[in-house]
């Protein structure tokens, strides 16, 4: 018997920003996000000309404060997926350390987290 997967946590990392979402799989919408774009957020960072782990962190944060807002920190019960592995690949090895700045900023602020990944540690940054 599978899990089902109802949140789902999506990164979207460039070179000037982050963003993260979190995705409702039921209905394909996005239930909470937050990102470096915004005002709120951008005037808190001195990002400069690149987005760093500290703003990762930053909104990992933020994000985690939206999800208790909307009573979704524990994903329902079911916690919210993450696939760092997967996460890693699509934004290249660089990222790695931006990547787990969110993951260990929602953990931090008792966000329910369920690690996909086969093996957890191969791009921990060390």
């Amino acid at each position: 018997m599978s899990v089902m997967k109802r949140y789902v946590l999506r990164l979207f990392i460039s070179l000037k920003y982050i963003t993260a979402n979190v995705v409702d799989r039921n209905n394909g919408r996005i239930v909470v996000t937050a990102s470096t774009i915004e005002h709120s957020v951008k005037g808190s960072l001195k990002c400069g000309r690149s987005c760093n782990a500290k703003a990762a962190s930053v909104v990992g944060e933020v994000l985690a404060m939206r999800l208790k807002v909307e009573g979704l920190d524990q994903g329902q019960g079911q916690g919210i997926h993450v696939n760092v592995n997967n996460e890693v690949e699509k934004k290249g090895f660089k990222n790695r350390t931006k990547v787990w700045a969110i993951v260990n900023a929602l953990k931090n602020n008792g966000v329910k987290l369920i690690l996909d990944d086969n093996d957890e540690n191969s791009s921990r940054p060390s």
